[in-house]
């Protein structure tokens, strides 16, 4: 069955399988400067070549010793025979003698511990201490953190400050990435103004070019804005066109519902192909996906919250495809309901939610008291979703499924 041509609602779980089903990775690599390389994702998976530390190294500021010239008992006294300082060479040990050394400085050969300098009595050419401690004491040996040959980061990873630290750390200058996903973006509705120009009593401020350009910029895509586009079809197919040409993804909001003047689905039927359309989920019934001469595109509702919410739950997905991350569906967290919800509804919810702590120090998750969709305020309050499932009622104390924000953007 055509799901374009029913008023029949796709279920949220069938409209993802077939979301996430018909989208291939960009493929596109190149080579970045670790500087530059935050955020992009791995192509290759990496193996050190080399042990870190190259050599058993100190992990404390004290005196390298042999555990052999521990006295019996009691105290022990060791003349000192070197001083190693962090990138320093070590000569060997001398047997029956101690090493003033210092945090990351190599282990000299003959030793196997170090003594930390607050258990030393000092003196100018000695040490004497009443401690024993065993061997390996206090030493870092080689390949303590990484064996040469093993996998360090996984093609298909987001690179992190500490991924980045870590490639540094066995001498990787560049990293092999997947270009960034470029996505181009157009918003149709008349009613639209741009933030600080004058706004007459019958428009509203574009919100959702913003919204849409920061969760973009997020996921690391590389933004082609095409700005407010007129409520007409020939403006809307010419952006279309354009937008295609020049991204790997088209991303619009508004103009997929079945209004007179919601041209964006007809456009898409007339220059691709319309792969489906009204999804069972609230907020975001309304939701087109298909193609436009090979080119992914994606139309959104023109709703606030319906934009945040689809994005989230369905471009989200299709960027992390075409990035080479994969995708899996986001863990949700049962936690104790601070809220009731008596009405049930038909679709699949998604309410705007926080965490918070009851009196005894618990975890549990209330909604935002108002869920309408143009009610933006409600995704700045929210840290995550509670998913209700169809026809569904809650009530305080009731176990639900708690998805938070950051799950979604991986």
């Amino acid at each position: 069955m055509n799901t374009c041509d029913t008023t029949a609602l796709l279920a949220y779980d069938d409209a993802l399988t077939q979301l996430t089903s018909g989208i291939d990775p960009i493929g596109k690599i190149c080579d970045l400067d670790l500087r530059s390389a935050l955020g992009a994702v791995l192509a290759e998976t990496i193996e050190s070549r080399i042990d870190v530390p190259g050599c058993a190294m100190s992990s404390m500021d004290g005196y390298a010793i042999s555990t052999a010239d521990l006295s019996v008992e009691g105290t022990t006294t060791l003349p000192l025979s070197q001083r190693i300082t962090a990138g320093t060479a070590a000569t060997e040990l001398t047997p029956g003698s101690a090493a003033r050394i210092f945090t990351g400085a190599p282990v000299p050969t003959g030793a196997d511990a170090v003594i930390m300098q607050e258990q030393v009595i000092a003196a100018e050419d000695s040490i004497s201490f009443e401690c024993r401690p065993d061997s390996g004491s206090n030493i870092r040996p080689l390949g303590n953190d990484i064996k040469s040959g093993t996998r360090i980061l996984t093609r298909g990873c987001r690179l992190r400050a500490q991924d980045i630290g870590l490639a540094a750390s066995v001498g990787l200058q560049t990293l092999p990435v997947f270009e960034p996903v470029r996505v181009g973006m157009f918003f149709t509705g008349d009613e639209l103004v741009e933030p600080g120009e004058a706004l007459a009593a019958h428009k509203i401020y574009d919100s959702n070019r913003y919204t849409l350009h920061g969760l973009l910029a997020s996921m690391g895509c590389e933004i082609i804005d095409l700005g407010l586009v007129g409520d007409t079809l020939e403006e809307t197919k010419a952006a279309m066109r354009d937008a295609a040409t020049r991204a790997d993804l088209v991303v619009t909001s508004g103009g997929v519902s079945v209004g007179e003047e919601d041209h964006v689905r007809i456009a898409i039927e007339q220059l691709g192909e319309l792969r489906m359309w009204r999804i069972g989920i609230k907020p975001g019934k309304p939701l087109a996906y298909g193609q436009i001469d090979g080119t992914a595109f994606m139309g959104l509702p023109g709703n606030p919250v319906s934009v945040f919410a689809t994005f989230c739950l369905f471009v989200c997905p299709v960027i992390q495809i075409m990035q080479g991350r994969g995708w899996h569906k986001p863990l949700s967290m049962p936690l104790t309901a601070d809220f009731d919800w008596p009405k049930p509804d038909s679709r699949r919810e998604f309410l705007r939610a926080r965490l918070t702590r009851d009196d005894a120090g618990q975890t549990r998750v209330q909604v935002y008291p108002n869920q309408d969709s143009g009610v933006l305020t409600s995704t700045v309050w929210a840290d995550g979703f509670v998913e209700i499932a169809e026809n569904q009622t809650v009530t305080a104390g009731q176990v639900v499924n708690y998805l938070p924000f950051a799950q979604f953007f991986g």
